[in-house]
């Protein structure tokens, strides 16, 4: 029997041992975030700490890097040889932490996210501000293992964003800030402005349930391999490709939370549901990077969601579910008021035209905070500046500002600037698609398959075997251009503000 075939059988068994203990890390990770007692957390984060040190164990071991060394360029399995690549580059990076320090961090982040569900619940920052301050030395720290070349902030976004750089961004977000920004002034000088009057309405949770789950099946989302549940700050979570859960958040005063959030994270679950499933149990049967997964959820959201199209054909399902108020309002007022431009206190709440320039404020404060500009404490004051700066108003408290996302605390830094990325990645992909077949004729007749198909032949398929530099290349034949996204939102908007 050939060696080479032993090896890869041998290093297949590994990678199940090492899949098992991230599948299960990942299970109890989405049960703190949903279920779990508050009394329970300190127990909690111990199994998390014991569960990524054996997964950290494992991806430096003696025995995943005699693997690499075997296998590396003498596989002729083509997804061997890229899953041993991915491997070695975890086991290169991986092995620069310490094995302690790395279970101390993960245990801090279990901590961290409990400690910041209570300080945003009681409105104080200084609750949580210790533990943020250890997150960021850890970052720092991590950063300066790993190594980078003009900018230490280039080391974290490497891991959410491979190939993308800090002076990228610094080349980029001005250029969408000020396309943007000029928009919102025109809008703002408009004098037809819609009635978002007109959505306020008591609209019971369960009944915003079932409006959303409708769409998640029209849409593809396969329930007998995933769920919805219920959380503070809506997330999808990928156990398996026969796994794939979503959570979203409900305001019974204000549906758009909860049908937007759904659909949100209705597209995160669609990337991870299709991918070809010869990567199952590997590292690659994930999305390639964050701006590729977060193009995907923004298609879903703004492009189909948000789109008049989309409202021409689901306002009818919409008024079965929702209460008497909206029987007597009209569609055209309707998606006018859906797609209102208000600056937001409020992330995951801002309209499709403003969501970059939050974006923004996060990425200048965390690269600020990583290059040792500003100390942790001053935060919720340069949150509040860059907030009147950007958005042109300043939040109340602190749960409203500085402590409204989850992603510090769980020591995602290099996190946000896929959100913007990933609005311009899906701009581009739209403008691609739309060459392809009539997205409007589609989407107003409910057939998304087509839609669908297309993404998985395009984009879901290939996993973590493309990187996403090169997936935007292949699927638009060009480089990221910002350019897209800024005629896509100036139509749009001009339409509706009648500019």
């Amino acid at each position: 029997m050939d060696s080479t075939y032993l090896t890869e059988k041998e290093f297949k068994t590994l990678l199940n041992e090492l899949n098992a203990y991230r599948e299960t890390l990942t299970l109890t990770q989405w049960d703190m975030r949903t279920k779990i007692p508050r009394k329970a957390v300190e127990q909690r984060s111990q199994v998390i700490g014991f569960l990524a040190n054996k997964q950290h164990q494992l991806e430096t071991s003696k025995e995943m890097k005699y693997f690499i060394d075997v296998l590396k360029n003498q596989t002729n399995d083509q997804i061997i040889q890229m899953i041993v690549e991915e491997c070695e580059e975890n086991y290169e990076r991986n092995r620069k932490i310490p094995t302690n320090e790395y279970k101390e961090y993960v245990m801090l982040q279990s901590k961290s996210e409990a400690i910041w569900q209570e300080a945003r619940e009681k409105d104080d920052f200084s609750m949580f501000q210790p533990y943020l301050e250890d997150l960021v030395g850890y970052n720092k720290r991590f950063a300066e293992y790993w190594g980078y070349e003009d900018n230490i902030y280039d080391a974290l976004l490497h891991t959410y964003e491979p190939g993308m750089t800090t002076k990228t961004l610094d080349d980029v977000f001005p250029k969408l800030r000020n396309s943007l920004s000029e928009l919102v002034d025109r809008i703002n000088n408009s004098h037809t402005k819609p009635n978002s009057d007109l959505l306020k309405a008591h609209f019971p949770k369960q009944d915003q349930k079932a409006f959303t789950v409708e769409v998640l099946k029209q849409m593809g989302y396969d329930f007998e391999s995933g769920r919805v549940d219920e959380t503070i700050h809506p997330f999808a979570i990928s156990l398996n490709l026969n796994d794939v859960r979503i959570t979203t958040r409900y305001d019974e005063e204000d549906f758009r939370m909860a049908v937007f959030g759904t659909i949100h994270e209705g597209g995160h679950a669609l990337y991870e549901q299709n991918i070809n499933e010869k990567l199952a149990n590997t590292p690659l049967a994930t999305g390639t990077s964050m701006g590729i997964h977060e193009s995907q959820s923004l298609f879903w959201e703004n492009f189909i969601g948000r789109s008049k199209d989309f409202w021409s054909n689901h306002f009818e399902l919409f008024k079965s579910f929702a209460p008497p108020h909206f029987q007597t309002i009209n569609n055209q007022d309707f998606y006018r008021a859906v797609n209102e431009v208000k600056p937001s206190l409020i992330r995951i709440e801002a309209d499709e035209l403003t969501y970059p320039l939050h974006i923004m404020i996060r990425y200048e404060l965390e690269k600020a905070l990583i290059n040792s500009e500003i100390e942790v404490k001053d935060l919720p004051h340069l949150w509040n500046e860059l907030m009147m700066d950007y958005l042109g108003i300043e939040p109340p408290t602190n749960r409203e500002g500085v402590l409204q996302d989850i992603h510090w605390a769980g020591g995602d830094f290099g996190y946000f600037p896929s959100y913007a990325l990933g609005y311009m990645y899906a701009a581009q992909f739209n403008h691609a698609l739309s060459k392809k077949m009539n997205i409007g004729e589609l989407i107003a007749a409910g057939n998304f398959k087509k839609v669908g198909l297309w993404l998985t032949e395009n984009i879901h398929q290939y996993g973590k075997t493309k990187k996403p530099l090169e997936i935007i290349k292949d699927v638009t034949n060009e480089p990221l251009n910002p350019e897209y996204l800024i005629n896509y939102l100036t139509a749009k908007y001009t339409d509706i503000y009648n500019l």
